[in-house]
């Protein structure tokens, strides 16, 4: 395939290769600009020299446990620095880090534990009652707690004096030079799960130069400098956080702005009052700020805003530029390919999809190889204008998956990464998808595998058959849909709740039709596309 993408470049076609870690670049902005903010906390601020020093306070910590090279530490925390603290305290010890979403059941936190098999857990303490049977059932060694006030200096009461507490730690641990393990490009940096192709979720890992080469995309293409800031609205525990927030964050020595939770109003105060002007979030992020009265105020920040994860109507990034003053630039990335593939080059405007009405997602970024191959034949590459699967190649692409050769191998033709996705390109370069290859729900930039959460459904004692489908949904973009047939009496608000109870919100049902049959093919297989709209 030719490369018309590339006039649509501002940046150079293709970047250099990594040849040092995030880590380097947090150590080098702590060594040469120790009082420029790091991580602004609400109103409470952290240098890049303070968040260095408490990083290596968590290497000795670790080292004191017997952490090293090698080993994993999970983390179950929102946007707090202790998030910051720990992934680069990991790092330091030549440990890899595995961020886990604090609205995980114990059913969910356990496998990841026992599957990555995590020596140490980094919880909130808020989440400690509901899921810690789940991680000493995993078999973690090392367990620590912390909230979110302890970043902003409240004093707390403890509610698990049988936890080590984080910042306790920290305090009782001298950080020195025998702490810090060398680290290589090559190294593990992360394991981040997603469920891919079947129903387990599955630890994508993302090496140290993926990330740093990704993170670099990021400066280059949105023109980042260290007087721009960070708007941390995308989950740190996400591969959107973890790259566009945090690295890119380090790698060109702005501030990143937290507020544990994303609410709008909090983003909108802290995003006047600190100067933000670069963000990527989901749309649904969009909308709720959108729907925020702070968007009716004056603008004059986040001049440089990406989306990706959902199909975007053209009609959000117009009301949101008319109301912000911003365009909402487009993009596309997988976990397995660390963030971004594609966007929209910052200053231009995606083009609309004629056939669906949807944005472009856009164009390859540097460094980056895209073909669209036959969907039966993953060898035979398709010309623009013609639908079929996106395959990728580039120094962004993950290795394999944790501990999952065979599923390793089905990711991949011939060296290129198979997405899943299906998708067109014009003759100009713009991509566009069309359809996915995989039954992967999409809810608000948070994927959900039909299969778990009916695997879920199948415990109800009154459920016989269970097919989960995703449906259009005008916040989320798309939602989950329970299709059941019954053995016994239950209601819709009966089957929620035994959902609820054992699975994140964002992979709930919001709705559930009952059916007395639930079509199939002939060999016994649900009919999927009969059960969504349209």
């Amino acid at each position: 395939m030719s490369k018309p993408w590339l006039a649509h470049y501002r940046v150079p076609h293709t970047l250099p290769l990594p040849t040092s870690t995030i880590l380097d670049a947090l150590e080098w902005q702590a060594l040469h600009r120790p009082q420029a903010i790091a991580i602004q906390y609400f109103d409470n601020a952290l240098s890049y020299g303070e968040l260095d020093h408490l990083a290596n306070r968590f290497a000795a910590v670790l080292a004191h446990r017997g952490i090293g090279r090698g080993d994993r530490i999970a983390l179950s925390l929102q946007n707090d620095p202790q998030f910051a603290i720990a992934q680069y305290g990991a790092w330091k010890r030549g440990a890899a880090i595995v961020p886990m979403s604090p609205m995980y059941k114990e059913e969910e936190l356990e496998f990841q534990l026992a599957d990555s098999g995590a020596r140490v857990w980094v919880g909130l303490e808020s989440i400690y009652g509901e899921v810690g049977a789940a991680v000493h059932r995993a078999k973690v060694e090392h367990i620590l707690t912390t909230h979110e006030r302890d970043a902003a200096g409240e004093p707390r009461d403890r509610r698990f004096p049988e936890t080590a507490d984080f910042y306790t730690e920290l305090r009782k641990r001298e950080p020195g030079a025998v702490h810090r393990l060398p680290l290589s490009v090559d190294d593990l940096a992360h394991l981040v799960y997603t469920s891919g192709t079947t129903g387990k979720p599955k630890g994508a890992m993302g090496h140290h130069r993926h990330i740093a080469f990704n993170a670099n995309v990021f400066r280059q293409w949105a023109e980042l400098t260290p007087d721009d800031a960070v708007l941390g609205v995308a989950p740190l525990f996400h591969i959107t956080g973890l790259v566009a927030h945090l690295a890119v964050a380090a790698l060109t020595g702005m501030p990143l702005l937290l507020f544990h939770r994303f609410q709008a109003g909090e983003a909108f105060r802290m995003a006047r009052r600190y100067g933000a002007t670069f963000t990527v979030c989901s749309i649904t992020a969009y909308l709720a700020l959108l729907n925020d009265p702070a968007s009716r105020e004056p603008g004059g920040f986040l001049k440089k805003c990406f989306t990706g994860g959902a199909p975007v109507a053209p009609a959000i990034p117009e009301e949101f530029e008319q109301r912000c003053g911003s365009y909402i630039h487009n993009t596309y990335g997988l976990t397995e390919v660390n963030s971004p593939s594609h966007s929209v080059p910052y200053g231009l405007r995606a083009p609309v999809d004629p056939a669906s009405g949807a944005l472009a997602i856009g164009v390859p970024i540097p460094n980056c190889e895209a073909r669209i191959v036959d969907l039966k034949d993953p060898g035979r590459e398709l010309p623009a204008g013609e639908a079929g699967e996106l395959a990728l190649k580039g120094p962004f692409v993950f290795e394999g998956y944790w501990n999952r050769p065979d599923a390793t191998e089905a990711a991949f033709h011939d060296g290129w990464f198979l997405t899943g996705d299906v998708v067109v390109m014009d003759k100009d370069g713009w991509f566009y998808i069309v359809d996915r290859k995989k039954d992967m729900i999409n809810a608000s930039g948070y994927k959900v595998w039909p299969r778990e959460v009916e695997d879920v459904l199948y415990r109800h004692p009154a459920v016989r058959e269970a097919a989960v489908v995703g449906v259009p949904d005008a916040y989320r973009g798309e939602t989950v849909k329970a299709v059941v047939s019954l053995r016994g009496p239950a209601t819709e608000a009966e089957i929620i709740a035994f959902c609820r109870e054992r699975l994140a919100t964002y992979k709930v049902p919001r709705a559930v039709e009952f059916l007395d049959e639930i079509p199939k093919t002939a060999t016994g297989k649900f009919l999927r596309r009969q059960l969504r709209p349209g």
